[in-house]
Formats: structure tokens, sequence, C-alpha cells
């Protein structure tokens, strides 16, 4: 059986900035995904845009302030919020980070967690209410981080932990897999290869800043460089071809060179499932619907 994936094909992030220049996209983009708390409450204009938007192509939501692993008391108001804005817009995956982004205050950024066994309970245990209480799985996204503070487990094993304990889903992010295994010097390869692609939502693929050799910036901002195709490559080997969505915040692109990306990723999907049919049956991937 394939996997019963809530969107297929290829997607992109839908940012203020593009509302005017994406009102015309055709079939080129197949879903869109928006940050929630970008757009809660939001009316007039905007908020007529989105909803045409919304019932134009289908619609993800990946947030950026839920602080799933903060020391702060989960944000229920936020999460209320969101369940509303998930109903009225036909959402068809809510997202967050395996990160944390403040205490009493919003710190406005994406901050590792010690990867612990204590952590893994505690954090398991808030996306489980977060499930409950949204009454949908949550897909938790792989961050980039450039420090790892009281680390008693390998990252993937952080990861891996998490997904079973919470039984949640993943938002795989290849970008940050590859920057990942240059800043922390590890295969990108083995760590792919290790994830449970059963829980797999979507993927994200995204640019990066180079700082230096061994040090890459997760940007957003940039376009997507040939290592990290290749790498989008490698995962649709190992687990099918799966809904990705193209991330670009700043220094966007005119709009055929940014749908152009969004194409690449058609692409490689089509290549990667017409590759499936001619392997021998038994390396053959499940493809989705």
């Amino acid at each position: 059986m394939t996997k019963p994936y809530s969107v297929t094909g290829a997607g992109l992030g839908l940012r203020r900035s593009l509302l005017e220049v994406l009102s015309d996209v055709d079939a080129s983009v197949d879903f869109m995904e928006v940050a929630p708390e970008n757009w809660i409450n939001v009316g007039g204009r905007f908020g007529r845009q989105l909803r045409e938007y919304s019932e134009r192509f289908p619609l993800l939501c990946h947030g950026l302030s839920l602080s799933i692993a903060g020391p702060a008391e989960l944000d229920w108001e936020l999460l209320k919020n969101i369940k509303q804005f998930i109903g009225e817009h036909k959402v068809r995956c809510y997202s967050e980070h395996l990160s944390y982004c403040g205490d009493d205050g919003h710190l406005y950024d994406l901050l590792p967690i010690p990867f612990t066994e204590e952590s893994v309970k505690y954090v398991a245990n808030r996306i489980r209410q977060v499930q409950d209480f949204l009454e949908q799985p949550l897909a938790i996204e792989n961050i980039s981080y450039y420090a790892a503070p009281q680390q008693e487990l390998s990252e993937i094993d952080f990861i891996c932990a998490v997904l079973e304990e919470a039984d949640c889903e993943l938002l795989l992010d290849v970008n940050n897999i590859y920057v990942n295994s240059v800043n922390h010097a590890y295969d990108a390869e083995g760590f792919l290869a290790a994830l449970p692609g059963d829980r797999i939502a979507y993927g994200h693929i995204a640019g990066h800043f180079v700082e230096a050799e061994d040090l890459l910036v997760d940007t957003h901002g940039a376009d997507i460089i040939d290592p990290v195709w290749r790498l989008l490559d490698s995962a649709y080997q190992h687990f099918g071809v799966f809904p990705t969505l193209l991330e670009r915040d700043f220094n966007l692109p005119p709009l055929n060179e940014l749908l152009a990306e969004v194409t690449m990723i058609k692409t490689r999907q089509n290549d990667a499932i017409n590759a499936a049919y001619k392997a021998p049956e038994s390396q053959q991937f499940e493809l989705q619907a």
C-alpha cells in the first residue's frame, strides 16, 4: 500500500511579499505553507488574499513560536488560535520545530535542545499534549543547530527517540541535515538513512549561507546547492517520493527563478519514480498516491 500523504507534489512557502506575484501562479505549485502566527486574526486585504490562496491550494502550517521544548507552560491560547485557523482554512498538516524559542519571553530564534534521555521524555510529553488538544498528529522538524549543550545522545538517536516516544510525524528538512553534517562533521547520507521514513509527513528544502568552510548557516535566503539536491534524491531513494516544499524567506529571486526550483523538485520526484519502476522489484519503494 502507498502512504497516504495529506498533500502531494512540490510546494512553496507563502510569504506576504509573494501574495501579489503569485496571484496568477498555475499548477507549477501543488501546495503552499504558511506560518500561522503571521496570519492568525489578520483581516482586511491580507486576510482576503490568504483566503483566496487557501481556496486555490492545499495549505499546510509550519509554526514558529510554540517552543515545544521550552521550560515555560505550553501556550494554550496560541494553540486554541491555531486549532481555529486549521479549521477555517482546512489546513492539511501542522508542523513545528524540534527546538525552543523562549521562556517568559520570545527569543526570536530556534535554540537546540540538550540531547538527553530526560529531554526525550519531556519533549515527547509536550508533543502528545499538543496532538491531543489539536486532535491530529504534529509533524516535528529536524532543525539546524550550532551548539550541542549537555549532549548524551547523538542527534539522530535523539530525533528517533522523540518521534517514537511521542508517536508523532517528521517534517524532514533536507538542507538542515546537510548544514548540520558540515557544522558537526558527520555523514549526511548515514544520518538520512537512519531516520524512520514511515513517519515523514512532508519535506523541506532550502538554501543556506556559507560563513566558512566548516560553518554553514541555515538562512532560506539562497539558491539550493547541488549537494543538497543530491541529498533530496537520496531521501526519495530511501523512503519513496514524499511531498516537498521550497523555503525561501528573503533575497527573493524573480518569480520565474523561484518557480524553477519548485519545478526542479517535481523533476527529481518524477526521476525517482521512474527509477523505482525500472529497479528490480526488491529495490522498489512504495510510491505516493
